[in-house]
């Protein structure tokens, strides 16, 4: 099958090594660099047999990487940091560009790889340092907010080093070349900007419009890889057209939902690229250069987190940040990976400073969340207090919170939650990660906190030790788990209600003290259930019994004892017998201009009238003397029999219910 084989024996392989990197608690790309290793030509047994052919299905990996980072960038992320991003990322890879100089002329190298070595050193891991973030509930403090920040400008700067670097090949020639590179790259984006901002955005209408997804994503796709083919054709690298592509869509109205059809068609395609990235490394090769790899490791970690730290104490942070920020951003980044691949294929560095890199870089990947994990512990020898930096909120009173409702996930659920609670006078607070739907609680005066649920600090934030009551509203079972049982220990007496997939977790969430649950697929089938029947001209109470029945079924086993659920079930049948019921005069009707006294409803029909609506005013409780005039909307209530008395009595042709 030749190179179909390849492709299937990889992913299987990066599959198996990602599981097993993943359960150690480390990045999902050492993973599929490990299958690379594994299967490339400087390990013994299976070896894909074309390796050229991989790397070049890689370079489609690298263009969906960039051109999904164009769709993801935002200028709104860097504005909390704009200062220390925009101005001290550039200072930072600089210094860094000059430590690369300094170990390059300690190892003997030249001063061209020597540049080269400084400039794949100075980029940060944005997937490592995020996971590692993520898993230490330090997302939404403002060092993360800072690294965040220069890690955008970081990932920026690969573009132009892709471009420059290679120029340097031949110095005589590469300045002209370098010069007329930097002309038609800012023709291009200019080009794009001009022509591509209102192209792009109409295609992507009209292929919106034609309501296939699989057009959907062969579009965006095609975008993407298309606009990289074109910039290659001119002389520019394939993967800043497919970055400038991304950035010109993400400014549509279908940029997010382009950037969510194109991650999966990316992972796939970045799967290859890192595997290919590992069959470039030679175990030999780290096994015999096992110190200087490590004084690399050394090196580089202290210096470049030193740099870190220097440029967030320069730009003003103190407290923790600065050595949060040193101890987070000190590793070799993935982007790293890309750089040296066009440093291999342009013969600008030779295989073994590629070998030395790649491998500090997998070894500080591994390293970061451990050294990472341990700035609280060194912050506290300064302040003994210090047990966590405060995490991003909003509109958290002066005093705190007491007795509050936490709404663990602020998506559409837990939105139209606080929006109800909010006009009830309610005191609430949301927990959300995602920074857009944060701003968007802003905007609405809700409180709010930056953070993901399942960790302690987060909910800590949160208030959740004074709170009354917790509702996940997060369908995700490892979250909702997570959050339930922290927020047990935290507060023992807290009521939680969550938001379940299905059934089949019914006991788990009754184990992790879960009071109340609900099932909005099963809410959501019922409700349409009782519109369709209503169309069938179903009567009302026919179909309220039929949906109460079936909701019983499903949550009686939510119940321990039978006589708790027996007793639900009277209260249930008690509201069927009196449930209230509107009904509507016309004006043919023999109770038009007549008294409810004079009729007599009570006696005759054994229904109570509660209210009547009339011009949309209510009227609530009306006396004997109040006076039915056409189109009266009558709120009746009694058993299932009185109700229909009361119909007969009301019109000779049945009721028109509402």
């Amino acid at each position: 099958m030749g190179i179909a084989t390849d492709i299937i024996v990889l992913i299987v392989a990066a599959f198996f090594c990602g599981l097993l990197l993943q359960r150690l608690g480390q990045p999902l790309i050492l993973g599929y660099v490990a299958a690379g290793v594994i299967l490339g030509p400087h390990t013994a047994g299976f070896t894909v047999s074309n390796i050229h052919d991989i790397e070049l299905l890689s370079e489609i990996g690298i263009a969906l990487l960039l051109f999904a980072l164009g769709l993801e960038f935002s200028l709104k992320d860097l504005r909390p940091v704009k200062r220390v991003a925009l101005i001290g990322t550039p200072i930072q890879i600089a210094l860094t560009i000059c430590l690369g100089l300094g170990i390059g002329h300690v190892m003997g190298l030249d001063w061209k790889s020597s540049l080269w070595l400084g400039a794949l050193i100075s980029l940060s891991s944005t997937m490592v340092i995020l996971k590692t973030l993520m898993s230490q509930g330090w997302l939404g403090t403002l060092s993360s907010k800072v690294m965040i920040g220069m890690l955008i400008v970081q990932d920026l700067a690969v573009i132009p080093m892709m471009v420059m670097l290679p120029q340097l090949n031949d110095p005589a020639l590469g300045l002209p070349v370098l010069g007329f590179a930097a002309l038609k790259a800012a023709a291009f984006i200019t080009g794009m900007i001009l022509l591509g901002t209102r192209i792009l955005p109409r295609l992507m209408t009209h292929i919106a419009k034609l309501g296939s997804r699989e057009l959907f994503l062969l579009a965006i796709t095609a975008i993407g890889l298309g606009v990289g083919y074109l910039t290659h054709e001119v002389g520019l690298s394939f993967a800043f057209g497919a970055f400038v592509a991304g950035m010109v869509l993400s400014e549509s109205d279908y940029g997010h939902q382009a950037l969510s059809d194109i991650i999966p068609l990316r992972d796939l395609f970045g799967l290859l690229f890192f595997a290919s990235v590992g069959m470039l490394l030679d175990p030999t090769f780290l096994m015999d250069n096992l110190w200087h790899i490590a004084a690399l490791v050394l090196a580089v970690g202290i210096a470049k987190g030193l740099i870190f730290s220097f440029i967030a104490k320069a730009f003003d942070y103190g407290n923790v940040i600065p050595l949060a920020v040193g101890l987070g951003m000190f590793q070799i980044g993935e982007f790293s990976f890309i750089l040296a691949r066009v440093g291999v294929s342009t013969n600008s560095i030779d295989a073994d400073l590629y070998s030395l890199v790649l491998s500090s870089a997998i070894l500080m990947m591994v390293l970061t969340p451990i050294i990472s994990g341990q700035t609280a512990k060194i912050y506290a020898l300064r302040k003994r207090s210090f047990d966590h930096e405060e995490l991003e909120s909003s509109n958290m009173p002066v005093d705190g919170l007491h007795n509050h409702v936490v709404i663990a996930g602020g998506g559409r659920v837990g939105f139209l939650i606080a929006q109800v609670l909010k006009r009830l006078g309610l005191p609430f607070v949301v927990i959300e990660l995602d920074h857009q739907r944060v701003e968007q609680a802003k905007d609405e005066g809700m409180t709010v906190v930056y953070g993901d649920s399942s960790h302690e600090i987060v909910l800590d934030a949160a208030g959740i030790k004074e709170s009354s009551l917790l509702v996940i509203t997060t369908p995700g079972i490892v979250v909702l788990r997570t959050t339930a049982v922290h927020a047990r220990r935290l507060n023992s007496k807290i009521k939680i209600v969550a938001r379940a997939s299905g059934p089949d977790y019914f006991e788990l969430l009754k184990e992790l003290g879960v009071s109340e649950v609900v099932l909005p697929e099963f809410e959501a089938s019922l409700e349409l259930t009782r519109r369709s029947l209503l169309h069938l001209h179903v009567p009302a109470n026919e179909i309220q019994r039929y949906t109460d029945t079936v909701r019983q079924e499903l949550y009686a086993e939510w119940f321990t004892h039978g006589d708790d659920y027996s007793l639900l079930s009277h209260f249930r049948g008690a509201e069927q017998q009196f449930d209230l019921q509107w009904v509507v005069l016309d004006r043919d009707s023999p109770m038009v201009n007549k008294s409810i006294g004079e009729l007599g409803i009570r006696k005759k029909t054994g229904a109570s009238v509660v209210g009547v609506v009339r011009d949309a005013k209510l009227q609530p409780n009306p006396d004997a003397d109040f006076v039915f005039q056409p189109n009266d909307s009558v709120a009746i209530i009694g058993s299932d029999h009185n109700r229909k008395s009361f119909c007969v009595m009301a019109s000779s042709d049945g009721c028109d219910y509402r």
